[in-house]
């Protein structure tokens, strides 16, 4: 037997509706707030994410999946959604359009990551982002957008944790001090951030093994040694999130796990879930399209895990998509092409139908349209049908009724089954 491969997924219904739901919802939302949607090749040239993600992140060391094609040229699979944002900014000569541009995107990414609880190899990501636009207010922007969406999932807890990273020309600075206050611990740090020691320090912030954590906890946060420009903007942020009542609070050693933030870094933790449960993240990234030989221009944005918010979902979203219960459509004798009408009309209406097609009697149907779980099965043939009629089965009630055929919708809509 042919097997999917590791760390990948089969999404099966009804899991699967939760996506669907989930990605409608995030539509709705940043479509509200003027962003729409660009859709992103899956392969990229390996130098855009060596450029623009940093050579020397975890993502472009060890977990890219890269590979040359036929004629030698190294491709890699997408692991973030920015990158491409920019390339495709650029190569499309976006800057000509009306500014700020707001831009979203799904889809799925792929990292070679140690497999565990809520992460894959492949894996999904929404995201949305905000070129154009330098101003704390085009960050708040990002968050509050970001906020509305999860909100509308059934969120109600949630605190927005952001940090000041401060701009590139303070980051040797910063760094300069770090390693300087480790001196002399780095022997206590893990493998990978004694490797991290030389070759991204600040990388050494965003390590989650418990003995790194508490020899970081020590020293002297980014947003202490930034410009103070940069302290304006952020600070700015913070005061535009707490008008809109969006609960926010400082965490002094985010850093997050890409090269091209500065300023505003920021994650959505939710404390029911507990403190080390990170949503969501993202920040500013002024400098990447430059960076890669376009304009300058501003960006903000985010990205979100699909498959870890999916699992984390309140169960209030979650009882109302996954309880939604199918209709059932059933013929009786010679009235297949009349049942597959009913379900046609009953589909362009938004009213979930299943038609019965294989040839059961009524009484193998309706013992099957129990098995789906059905509530409602509609009956088509005989005296009815012959009257433009159609019979309307209520399982649970044990009531049924006789409904024109151009009514069938509009009562199931009356009933609460559409």
């Amino acid at each position: 037997m042919i097997q999917k491969v590791r760390g990948t997924r089969d999404i099966l219904p009804p899991e699967s509706r939760l996506w669907v739901e989930v990605e409608a919802v995030a539509q709705r939302v940043f479509g509200g707030f003027g962003y729409e949607e660009i859709r992103l090749p899956l392969l990229e040239p390996t130098e855009l994410f060596v450029r623009s993600v940093g050579e020397a992140t975890d993502i472009v060391g060890k977990e890219m999946y890269t590979f040359a094609d036929r004629k030698g040229r190294s491709l890699t699979l997408r692991p973030e959604g920015t990158a491409g944002v920019a390339r495709a900014f650029i190569e499309n000569g976006l800057a000509q359009r009306p500014s700020p541009l707001r831009l979203s995107y799904l889809g799925p990414m792929f990292r070679y990551e140690k497999m565990q609880r809520g992460r894959y190899r492949q894996f999904g990501q929404i995201g949305i982002e905000l070129l154009g636009a330098a101003t704390p207010a085009a960050d708040a922007e990002v968050m509050l957008a970001l906020h509305t969406f999860l909100a509308e999932l059934g969120f109600d807890d949630l605190v927005i944790v952001l940090n000041n990273l401060g701009d590139p020309e303070d980051r040797p600075r910063f760094i300069e001090l770090l390693l300087r206050e480790l001196e002399g611990r780095r022997e206590e740090l893990c493998a990978d951030c004694q490797r991290r020691w030389d070759a991204n320090p600040l990388r050494i912030l965003d390590c989650k093994v418990p003995r790194c954590r508490e020899l970081v906890a020590g020293t002297t946060p980014v947003a202490e040694v930034v410009s103070e420009e940069a302290r304006r903007h952020v600070d700015g942020v913070e005061a535009a999130l707490r008008d809109l009542g969006v609960a926010v609070q400082r965490a002094p050693r985010l850093v997050r796990g890409l090269d091209y933030y500065l300023r505003t870094v920021f994650e959505v933790v939710s404390p029911e879930l507990g403190e080390d449960t990170v949503i969501c993240g993202g920040g500013r990234y002024d400098r990447l399209i430059s960076d890669l030989g376009g304009p300058q221009v501003p960006g903000v944005g985010f990205a979100i895990g699909e498959d870890r918010l999916i699992e984390v979902l309140p169960a209030s979203f979650r009882e109302r998509v996954l309880g939604r219960r199918p209709v059932v459509v059933l013929p009786v004798g010679e009235a297949a092409a009349t049942t597959l009408a009913v379900v046609r009309a009953l589909a362009v209406r938004g009213i979930a139908a299943h038609a019965e097609v294989t040839g059961r009697s009524l009484k193998a149907g309706l013992k099957w349209a129990g098995k789906l779980g059905a509530r409602v099965v509609v009956i088509v043939g005989g005296d009815e049908l012959a009257a433009g009629a159609v019979v309307v089965r209520d399982l649970d009630r044990g009531e049924q009724q006789a409904v024109p055929i151009a009514e069938v919708a509009d009562v199931l809509e009356r009933t609460g089954e559409a």
